[in-house]
């Protein structure tokens, strides 16, 4: 069987009754078998999706209005392991939370399952979400599907990788500095990092509050936006969420759309820079205008980040002492340790008005930067990353160098303005390339609306590798 790639083809075949629920799991499922080299699943869920699979199909069976009531059903989930699932394992892709089973579940689950999605598994990803390859996680490395020598980008490594080898239709991730975006851009996917208080981080192991923002990752921008209008929106037990309910764009529109000449003068690859150069073409072929505007104080973002991240992160992981559960630290790997170490410097006496207080300082600035250029822009556009894809192992004994990976999405997630990642080709390795579109808090429908455009003219997003 031929596994949809977007939720309106899922349910074409299952009104056309071309096959059940259970028959649509056992390809997943054979799928998920097939490319266990890639590593991208910890968990993997069978018997709880067998037993939901039969339920929704119930539903189907029985409820003419089924699809309409359920407007993700039968959808296979794969969640990153960060989100708690009642009764499921939830690892954080740490030995340090290697056995330990939730008793409730995370906001963003609820939801999805209440809106009839199945869960295959969970998805591995950097322990903690600590890194931009897919290589810290505790339970091995996970590899691209386009190539396994190199890496499909972190922290959402297996949530990008089930999406993409089509071992999931849709798969949340979190993203605090492009650990959506990143995986989704070297995996040839759509990533959508929110707007900070948009989305409900209740039940997700929390890396850095200020910066985590929980996303999700799809073929195409259209069941991004579905997802995102079931997950969005409060519900009493994150005090950071906004009562905002999502509205949809109608209509044609046009847009202003600002490039920042400090992300595209230098660093970047020229296969990127020749991306960035593509989708601005699109753009003026299609009645949009493209400007080129400056943010000079993003040069500072990822400098910013380093100090706030791990000041946050050594705070989140005093929590795991063994005691209560979870194994003791003695378990931490050498990531989580190295973040914790500079966390607690940053904030120790005598280093907290030198660093962590003047890194807040500069992060205001970042965000009224940012606000500014917004009066004049609808929508940047952005590389995603300096590169494409790289080598397993090539960064992985330069910390910095890995850091600097990030470069391109500190400035979306210190600002808390929403960003979506969307393929844009490839490289002449048939590696894949994208762009991120940037916008105003709370007006992803811009983003959402430009994205589904671009897509319904190209295929990018259809493309998937070979595995």
């Amino acid at each position: 069987m031929k596994t949809p790639l977007t939720i309106n083809e899922l349910y074409t075949a299952l009104k056309n009754k071309e096959y059940s629920l259970v028959e649509l799991l056992d390809a997943y499922f054979a799928r998920i078998n097939a490319n266990h080299d890639l590593n991208a699943f910890i968990t993997i869920t069978d018997d709880y999706a067998y037993q939901k699979a039969r339920e929704m199909q119930e539903v189907i069976n029985n409820n003419p209005n089924a699809f309409g009531e359920f407007p993700l059903l039968g959808v296979p989930l794969a969640m990153k392991d960060l989100y708690l699932t009642k009764g499921i394992r939830t690892t954080a892709a740490s030995r340090v939370l290697e056995n330990y089973v939730p008793a409730y579940s995370s906001t963003v689950f609820e939801r999805l399952e209440a809106a009839g999605a199945i869960l295959v598994g969970k998805t591995n990803c950097d322990a903690w979400a600590h890194g931009s390859s897919g290589e810290n996680s505790d339970f091995g490395v996970t590899r691209n599907p386009w190539n396994k020598d190199y890496v499909p980008g972190g922290s959402s490594s297996g949530s990008a990788v089930a999406v993409a080898a089509n071992m999931a239709l849709i798969s949340p991730g979190s993203d605090t500095c492009g650990s959506i975006r990143l995986p989704s851009n070297y995996c040839g996917v759509t990533g959508l990092k929110p707007t900070y208080g948009a989305v409900s981080r209740y039940g997700v192991v929390a890396m850095a509050s200020s910066l985590d923002t929980m996303g999700h990752i799809t073929h195409s921008v259209e069941d991004s936006e579905k997802v995102f209008a079931i997950t969005s929106g409060p519900e009493g037990k994150d005090s950071t969420l906004i009562d905002r309910k999502y509205q949809k764009l109608t209509g044609e529109n046009k847009y202003k759309v600002g490039i920042p000449k400090e992300f595209v003068e230098q660093g970047i690859s020229d296969e990127v820079k020749s991306s960035i150069d593509s989708f601005a073409n699109w753009l003026t072929d299609n009645g949009h205008s493209v400007v080129e505007v400056s943010l000079p104080n993003t040069k500072y973002a990822i400098s910013v980040y380093y100090i706030i991240q791990p000041a946050e992160v050594s705070s989140n992981l005093g929590r795991y002492d063994g005691i209560r559960y979870g194994n003791d630290r003695s378990t931490f790997g050498m990531e989580a340790k190295r973040r914790i170490m500079l966390g607690t410097f940053v904030l120790s006496s005598g280093y907290y008005d030198a660093y962590y207080n003047k890194a807040m300082k500069v992060r205001t600035v970042l965000i009224e930067e940012v606000n500014k250029v917004f009066e004049d822009v609808d929508v940047l556009l952005a590389p995603v990353a300096p590169t494409p894809p790289f080598k397993l192992g090539e960064k992985a004994a330069d910390p910095l160098e890995m850091y600097l990976t990030d470069i391109f999405a500190a400035t979306a997630n210190l600002t808390g303005i929403p960003s979506l990642a969307i393929p844009t080709g490839f490289t002449k390795n048939n590696l894949p390339l994208g762009i991120q579109l940037m916008g105003r808090k709370f007006e992803e429908n811009i983003l959402f609306s430009l994205g589904k455009k671009f897509q319904k003219q190209t295929d990018y997003h259809t493309k998937t590798p070979q595995s």
